[in-house]
Parts: C-alpha cells; sequence; structure tokens
C-alpha cells in the first residue's frame, strides 16, 4: 500500500511518501514561513517524483497541536482524498510523535507546547514491539507533567517542542531528552502508525475526519474570559 503522509500540527511542516513499511520520501520544513506556504508545494514536490495517481491512502495528523495548523493539515488531507477518492486515516499528533522512539523500556513523553506554561503530553511505553499509550491525552502544566513523570520511578524520555521551551527544568530533574533529528514531528512517523491503522480497518471517508482538541482556540478563550469579567462588574 502506498500512503501520502502530512503533519503541520506544530511549527513543523512535514510531508511523507510510504510504501509497505518502506519510506520512499520525507519532505520537511521547520521554518518561519506559515504552512499554508508550504504544504502543497512540499507534496506537489514530492509527486514529481512520485505520482499522485499511485496514493492509495491520505494520512494525517489529527492533534492535538496548533489550531491553525491542525485546520491546514486536515483542509489539505481532506482536499486530496476527496479529490482521488480514496480512504483517509486519521492519526493522533501524540502518537506518532511518540513512535519517533522504538522499542525502549523507558517511558516516552510527548510534550507540545500549549502556552502558559501549559503543553499537550500523554506517557507511553513499549510492550512487546508495540506502542501502548498508557495516559489519556492532556493539556497540563508542564510542573504537573514533571511530577506525573517521576511517579513512574524509572527513566523518562521526553520530545517534542516543548522539550525546547523546558529543556533547563526538564533536565533539572535529570530526565532524558530526544536528540534534535527526532524531536519534532514528522510525516514518515505518521505514515508508519498510519499503515498499522489501516491494517486494523481504521480508515474513514474525507468527510469523517475528526480532529482532537484538548482546549478551545486562544481566541475564544480570551471572549469567554472578557464576558465573565463583564458578568462580574
Amino acid at each position: 500500500m502506498r500512503i501520502l503522509a502530512v503533519d503541520t500540527t506544530g511549527k513543523t511542516a512535514s510531508a511523507a511518501i510510504w510504501e509497505n513499511n518502506t519510506l520512499l520520501a520525507e519532505y520537511t520544513i521547520h521554518d518561519k514561513m506559515t504552512h499554508s506556504q508550504t504544504i502543497m508545494p512540499m507534496i506537489e514536490q514530492i509527486c514529481k517524483r512520485f505520482d499522485l495517481s499511485t496514493i492509495e491512502y491520505i494520512a494525517c495528523s489529527c492533534g492535538p497541536g496548533s489550531f491553525t495548523g491542525l485546520r491546514i493539515g486536515a483542509a489539505t488531507a481532506k482536499g486530496l482524498a476527496l479529490g482521488r477518492d480514496i480512504p483517509l486515516v486519521a492519526v493522533p499528533t501524540l502518537d506518532a510523535l511518540a513512535y519517533n522512539v522504538f522499542d525502549t523500556s523507558a517511558v516516552i513523553c510527548p510534550i507540545m507546547d500549549a502556552r502558559r506554561q501549559q503543553v499537550y503530553t500523554a506517557f507511553y511505553e513499549w510492550n512487546e514491539n508495540n506502542l501502548c499509550k498508557i495516559t489519556e491525552y492532556d493539556a497540563l502544566p508542564i510542573v504537573e507533567v514533571i511530577e506525573k513523570a517521576k511517579n513512574y520511578q524509572k527513566n523518562v524520555i521526553f520530545l517534542g517542542d516543548g522539550v525546547t521551551i523546558h529543556k533547563e527544568l526538564l533536565l533539572q530533574h535529570k530526565f532524558y531528552l530526544s536528540p534534535s533529528h527526532s524531536l519534532l514531528q514528522r510525516a514518515a512517523s505518521v505514515a508508519a502508525l498510519a499503515e498499522k491503522l489501516i491494517e486494523e480497518g481504521k480508515v474513514s471517508k474525507s468527510s469523517e475526519l475528526e480532529l482532537i482538541y484538548l482546549r478551545k482556540p486562544q481566541a475564544e478563550r480570551e471572549r469567554e474570559q472578557k464576558l465573565k469579567s463583564k458578568v462580574s462588574i
């Protein structure tokens, strides 16, 4: 099976083509340009080598993450799947991030910046070559995540863009940090997990894609706060 995967849930934009447990191509940009400027040109560049008509599935990182990034990725994936009339595979972003770290005895903790000293996170372990999520997806203060990590009383590996922001605090507690090449989102990991989901029959139509939102958009939160302030006056 040939899969085109995209991830625009963070600052990194990434696209990959995957076939039968093999990465054929990956294009990743971590720059100041917006995903609306980068993702389609990246896909077009990849498809100059690998004909888009050969793609059998579209995989999309479905969150949590940046609200704008999530919508751009979803719109791109839906458009491609609808245009080609092929199935869509939704891959949770934190699962794909954790998949960057393979077959370790340590607990894996991806953290994505959610601002205001909070991160999107979950904890994972490898069990007999299977990556297992051992907590629910959540948006938590980084200090609370650290306390949860300490409770495991074993090595914990952190990765994600939250590591860059909270690096000093994490090192104070002697946690392990993923190296730069596996620190951020990669479409290759999205594609690899998508292949497993396809084998399990977990595919959908483009119209059925559901994104994982753990918090309301900042504009909506600010609006609610203003309304509360008016009521309290």
